[in-house]
C-alpha cells in the first residue's frame, strides 16, 4: 500500500468561485458524450443539454438554491398513471437486546425498460431491497446470505460503525456464504442506505438493483415532530438513472456505456418513469420524503413542477438546524436528502437528470404526483430541528486529497486503488480532528464519499458554505477543476487490520481506482 502516515499542512490557494458554477463542459474522460433519452413520454420531458464531466465554472446555483430547470413553458402536474411502489419494511426479530435482520442477495428479472425483461439483482427480491429501520442506541445483527454466484459485500453507507462491520472490500464474502455483522447504532436520526462494495464489482452489482434504504430513528424532539409512519407519511424515494440496451442488458462499465443503441431510463423505487408519472395519495396533509440518488454516476436534481418550494429538513447525515425552503435539491451519486410537503392540492415532483460520466441521462421527468386526501391540520414545524456546532478548524491537522487520473485508471493521491495493496492509505488516530482539502485535478465530475464519520463543509471552491450546505454530509460533489474543504473528527472506533474507505461515488470511477483506505489507530 502507498501510505500517508502524517497529515500534510497545505496552504495552497483555493480555486475561486462558488460550487454553484457548473455550466462549463469539462474535458473528455475517454470520450464524453451526453445523450438525450429516446422512447415514450416526450410530453413529460423538457430536455436539457447533458453536461458530462462538468467543470468548475458550471451550473448557475448551489445545492440549496439551484435554479429551477425548465424550458420556460407552463409545467402542469399530469395525472398519475401508476401507484408508487413502496419498498417493504423489513421486520427484525428482537431477543436479548439485539434486533436481527435477514437479507439474501440474489439475482432476478424485472422490466427496467417497458416490455423488455432485464436480468437484475436485489435483496430478498428481484430488484432493490427492503427498507430497514434502526433505532439510536439499539444493537442490530444482520444475517446476509450471498446467492449471487459471485463475491459481494454489503456496505452501510453513512453509518458510524466499526471498520470490521463497515462492509467495505475487506468484508467481501463468497457465493453461498453468510456474513453476520453486529453493532450498536450510534447514529442519530438520518437516512442511510446499503449496497455492495467489493473491489471492482460495485458498479455492476448496484446498477443491477442491489440497493436499499435504512431509516435511523431517535427520540429527539425533531423526530417526534416530523412524519414517521412508514409508507403513509414517511416515504422512501430511491431514484436511479441507468444505461440499458434494447435487449434489456444493464450497462456498468466503459465498454457498455460506449455501446450503440442505449437508452437511459429513470427509475423510482424500481419503476420506470420515462413515460409514466407515478402517483401517491397523501392521507396526511404533511408528508416526509427521503430521497436517495442510487444512480451509478448521474446527478439528480429534485424540484416541484409548479415552481414551488420544498421544505428540506435533512442532508446525508441528519437534521438541519431548521427547516429550510429550497427550490430544488441537487444530489450527486450516493447522496440523500429529506424534505416535507404540506399540501392542499396535487403537486408533481420532477427530477432533472444531468450526465455525470462519459454518457448518461439528460432531461426533466415528472416522476411522482402527490395528491392530498386529508383533513388533518399539522402543527407548525419546530423552529429548531438540530444544534450543529460549527468546527473551529484553527488547530485541525490538514491534509490534501487529490482526485486524479492516469490513463484509464482513476487515482487518489496518485495511486489507483484497484487492489487493497495498490491504494493509498491514510493513517490517523482516535479523536483526531482534521481538515481535508479535496482537490479535483481532472475536469471530470466526482462525488466524494467518506466512510466512518460525518463531515462539515468548510469551503466549496474557495467560498464559505451557506444554507443547507451548513449541514452534515458524507457525500459531496467535487466539480472538475474544483475543490472542497471538509472537517471531521474520528471518534469511537479503531482497528489495526480493518480500514474504512474514501472514494468517488461515481461507481465506475471507484471501480477504476478512485478509492483509498483510511485506518484509524489508537492514539
Amino acid at each position: 500500500m502507498t501510505q500517508t502516515n502524517d497529515p500534510l499542512d497545505t496552504t495552497g490557494q483555493q480555486s475561486k468561485g462558488a460550487h454553484a458554477k457548473r455550466d462549463r463542459a469539462g474535458k473528455g474522460e475517454h470520450s464524453h458524450e451526453s445523450r438525450s433519452r429516446s422512447g415514450k413520454g416526450l410530453h413529460r420531458r423538457k430536455f436539457l443539454g447533458g453536461m458530462a464531466g462538468v467543470g468548475f465554472a458550471a451550473v448557475g446555483a448551489a445545492t440549496g438554491t439551484f435554479a429551477l430547470l425548465t424550458d420556460g413553458n407552463t409545467f402542469k402536474a399530469s395525472a398519475a398513471d401508476t401507484a408508487l411502489n413502496i419498498p417493504d419494511l423489513l421486520e427484525g426479530t428482537t431477543a436479548d437486546g439485539t434486533t436481527t435482520f435477514t437479507l439474501t442477495a440474489k439475482t432476478g428479472t424485472a422490466e427496467v425498460i417497458s416490455g423488455v425483461t432485464s436480468t437484475t439483482a436485489g435483496y430478498n427480491g428481484p430488484l432493490l431491497g427492503p427498507t430497514m429501520k434502526w433505532t439510536n442506541g439499539s444493537t442490530v445483527l444482520l444475517n446476509i446470505t450471498n446467492s449471487l454466484g459471485a463475491d459481494t459485500s454489503v456496505h452501510f453507507h453513512g453509518a458510524h460503525i466499526p471498520p470490521k462491520m463497515d462492509g467495505g472490500p475487506q468484508n467481501a464474502f463468497a457465493d453461498g456464504e453468510t456474513w453476520s455483522p453486529t453493532f450498536e447504532i450510534k447514529d442519530e436520526a438520518k437516512t442511510l442506505w446499503y449496497h455492495p462494495h467489493a473491489l471492482g464489482t460495485t458498479a455492476e452489482q448496484v446498477v443491477h438493483g442491489l440497493a436499499g434504504m435504512i431509516i435511523v430513528e431517535d427520540d429527539s424532539d425533531a423526530s417526534a415532530a416530523l412524519p414517521s409512519e412508514y409508507g403513509v407519511d414517511d416515504i422512501p424515494l430511491i431514484l436511479q438513472c441507468l444505461a440499458v440496451d434494447t435487449s434489456g442488458d444493464i450497462k456498468y462499465n466503459i465498454a457498455g456505456y460506449l455501446a450503440s443503441g442505449l437508452t437511459y431510463p429513470v427509475l423510482c423505487n424500481g419503476t420506470n418513469v420515462d413515460a409514466t408519472t407515478l402517483g401517491f395519495t397523501a392521507t396526511k396533509k404533511r408528508t416526509r420524503f427521503r430521497v436517495l440518488n442510487a444512480s451509478p454516476s448521474d446527478i439528480l436534481t429534485i424540484q416541484r413542477g409548479d415552481g414551488g418550494t420544498l421544505t428540506q429538513v435533512a442532508t446525508d447525515q441528519g437534521y438541519l438546524t431548521e427547516a429550510t425552503e429550497v427550490t430544488s435539491i441537487r444530489l450527486v451519486a450516493g447522496a440523500r436528502a429529506e424534505f416535507v410537503l404540506d399540501l392542499e392540492a396535487a403537486v408533481t415532483l420532477q427530477t432533472v437528470v444531468t450526465t455525470g460520466w462519459i454518457r448518461g441521462g439528460s432531461g426533466t421527468y415528472d416522476f411522482l404526483t402527490v395528491t392530498p386526501d386529508a383533513s388533518d391540520t399539522p402543527d407548525d414545524l419546530p423552529s429548531t430541528l438540530n444544534t450543529i456546532t460549527r468546527y473551529d478548524t484553527t488547530d485541525f491537522a490538514a491534509r490534501t486529497i487529490t482526485l486524479g487520473q492516469s490513463g484509464q485508471l482513476m487515482t487518489i493521491n496518485g495511486s489507483a486503488g484497484t487492489t487493497m495493496d495498490s491504494m493509498a492509505t491514510i493513517m490517523t488516530t482516535l479523536d483526531a480532528e482534521e481538515i481535508w482539502t479535496i482537490t479535483n485535478s481532472t475536469q471530470l465530475e466526482h462525488s466524494f464519499h467518506l466512510h466512518d464519520v460525518p463531515f462539515q463543509l468548510i469551503e466549496i471552491n474557495g467560498e464559505e458554505p451557506t444554507g443547507v450546505d451548513l449541514g452534515w454530509f458524507d457525500t459531496y460533489e467535487v466539480v472538475g477543476g474544483g475543490s472542497i474543504k471538509i472537517a471531521m473528527k474520528f471518534t469511537d472506533f479503531t482497528d489495526d487490520t480493518y480500514m474504512y474507505m474514501l472514494h468517488c461515488h461515481l461507481l465506475q470511477h471507484e471501480d477504476e481506482g478512485m478509492m483509498a483506505a483510511l485506518m484509524v489507530m489508537d492514539s
